[in-house]
């Protein structure tokens, strides 16, 4: 599979591909984070059979239900331990915040080792990184803290 990526000049970029089964879909990358995803028809190339919108939120679920290399448990001394993505939805109350502000590791036990940003990672993140919606963290901990992790970010 290869991928073509096309600068749209005003819009952002897009990103062409073909499956092993011949099949050609797009994915167009706005600069405001808005995602819209083409189907094209296999016997007419330029014919857009179906295209979908997704918020920038929908975009980061979406492509943690695609993802097909799941990060794994790490076993260390005894201890599981996980590594997750979790995203910042516009529901979160710490989008806008310091990273401080979520109190992660007192709270749960788990940290956050990064911050995925669309085409930027921040590695390392000090707690007076601000949080944005449509960011993903990456978490590192046991099940449960990272599950409360999660939870809190949610804004649950």
């Amino acid at each position: 599979m290869g991928t073509r990526r096309t600068t749209l000049p005003g819009v952002g970029t897009q990103y062409d591909f073909t499956t092993e089964d011949g099949q050609h879909i797009s994915v167009v990358v706005h600069k405001d984070g808005r995602r819209f995803i083409g189907f094209y028809d296999r016997d007419d190339p330029d014919a857009c059979l179906l295209s979908v919108p997704l918020s920038p939120d929908e975009a980061t679920a979406l492509a943690h239900l695609i993802d097909t290399a799941p990060i794994d448990a790490v076993r260390t001394d005894g201890i599981d331990l996980v590594t997750e993505h979790i995203p910042v939805t516009s529901k979160s109350p710490y989008a806008g915040r310091p990273l401080a502000d979520t109190r992660a590791r007192t709270r749960t036990g788990a940290s956050i080792v990064a911050v995925l940003r669309r085409t930027t990672a921040t590695p390392s993140p000090g707690p007076d990184f601000r949080l944005s919606i449509g960011d993903t963290l990456v978490v590192v901990g046991t099940r449960e803290g990272v599950d409360a992790l999660a939870e809190i970010i949610a804004g649950g």
